[in-house]
């Protein structure tokens, strides 16, 4: 099963989201579902846009993952979803 270390923005691109899911299209659809709700902070910034993401085999690895790129400045962070998604462009999912 693969999981997947991901990272999504706001409309305007202010605000990064950075989680882990074994499904990626499904999480996408709950952060977009969830938009506008205070309880979530993807939800309470409108973080449903999917920029970024890395896929894995193991679960551990993707959490060591996930909790590294947590750790980073938002400028490295911006470097990184630069190299493969230069005008940060919104990935569609099925």
């Amino acid at each position: 099963m693969p999981y997947y270390v991901y990272i999504t923005t706001n409309p305007a691109r202010k605000v990064l989201y950075i989680g882990i899911t074994n499904n990626l299209s499904g999480r996408i659809a709950q952060h977009y579902a969830n938009r506008g709700t205070e309880q979530t902070f993807a939800g309470r910034y409108f973080c449903y846009n999917l920029v970024y993401f890395e896929e894995y085999t193991d679960s551990k690895a993707a959490i060591a993952r996930e909790k590294e790129l947590k750790g980073w400045t938002r400028a490295k962070k911006e470097t990184l979803i630069a190299i493969s998604n230069p005008d940060w462009s919104f990935i569609p999912l099925q």
